[in-house]
């Protein structure tokens, strides 16, 4: 069992708030969404995901990585779909990642650029890997880290929910020791808050939401130029 909270926050600069996230302690399923696109269409991106994504899983009866896996798929259909029927949608995506409790062990699924870390034993290990230009081309060109953060291309992704029917899935397993803390972000927290900016806010003291508030106030106290969600699990 885990205990969990959440929290998302427009940001400073933003006037509407894209991010959408769930917490279902019924099915063991946490989700984060980044949505994009014009108007209200990222709002709407990232809801219609995470609503899938949670209706197939708890649909299922099954709580593994091959039905979050799919769970991911229909996501993808269902936002493409909605895009398709409506002309204020066209363009419409978001980013997603998920936890799901399997036994002992959580079952990670990604897309795009949102991520998952674990806090245990006093250090920060990011667990997803962002399919991002940066990460999929820039990195394997041998471009040093300052010219990845200054790049052009550095905000581009390389894979979302309801760009095409191919659909990349991240999969990844891990097994939480007790007291460990596993952080579900979009990039308005880790793209402006280094990984050691995370792991001081991780290491103190408080609770879930405490915690929660605090990385939320130090990702916008460092600009907030987009929306911030944060999902904090802490393993039992």
């Amino acid at each position: 069992m885990l205990e969990a909270f959440g929290l998302s926050d427009p940001g400073c600069v933003r006037q509407n708030n894209e991010d959408f996230y769930l917490l279902s302690p019924k099915t063991g399923l946490y989700v984060v969404a980044d949505g994009m696109g014009g108007a209200q269409a990222g709002e709407h991106a990232s809801k219609l995901a995470v609503d899938t994504v949670a209706a197939f899983v708890e649909k299922s009866g099954r709580a593994d990585a091959d039905t979050l896996g799919q769970a991911f798929q229909e996501a993808n259909s269902q936002v493409m779909n909605a895009a398709a029927q409506d002309a204020t949608l066209e363009g419409m995506g978001t980013t997603l990642v998920a936890a799901l409790e399997c036994g002992p062990e959580l079952a990670i699924a990604s897309v795009g650029d949102s991520r998952a870390y674990v806090y245990e034993q006093g250090e920060l290990t990011g667990i997803t890997e962002d399919q991002t230009w940066v990460h999929e081309v820039g990195r394997r060109l041998g471009m040093d880290a300052f010219a990845l953060r200054t790049h052009p291309m550095r905000h581009v992704l390389t894979m979302a929910i309801g760009v095409s029917p191919e659909l990349r899935v991240h999969s990844y397993a891990v097994r939480p020791q007790p007291g460990a803390l596993i952080l579900l972000s979009s990039d308005g927290l880790h793209g402006v808050l280094d990984s050691r900016d995370i792991a001081d806010v991780l290491s103190g003291n408080g609770t879930l939401e405490s915690k929660c508030r605090r990385l939320i106030e130090t990702a916008k106290q460092a600009g907030g130029p987009d929306n911030i969600t944060a999902v904090l699990l802490r393993a039992q």
